[in-house]
């Protein structure tokens, strides 16, 4: 199956991810499809914290990609910054 999770990238103690397409049995930083987008949890100021291109993510979830609970929040979290 192929899911749309999060990939953890950065520093010890400065977490960024990457949000990316991948098969459900790969690990968690191992080999991905295609990256979506980022989360940067850290963000301070003026800097970006979440983006996500809305186009793939629609194309994916159509092919049936299945989301994380977690990537399910940044989307709606997303929808919520763009309107």
């Amino acid at each position: 199956m192929v899911v749309i999770r999060l990939s953890r990238g950065g520093a010890k103690a400065r977490p960024f991810y990457n949000i990316v397409v991948a098969d459900k049995r790969v690990r968690r930083d191992g080999r991905f499809i295609e990256r979506l987008g980022f989360y940067n949890p850290s963000a301070k100021g003026g800097e970006e914290a979440l983006r996500i291109a809305q186009d793939r993510l629609t194309y994916w979830k159509s092919v049936g990609a299945q989301s994380s609970p977690t990537v399910d929040r940044l989307i709606k979290q997303a929808a919520k910054q763009a309107a």
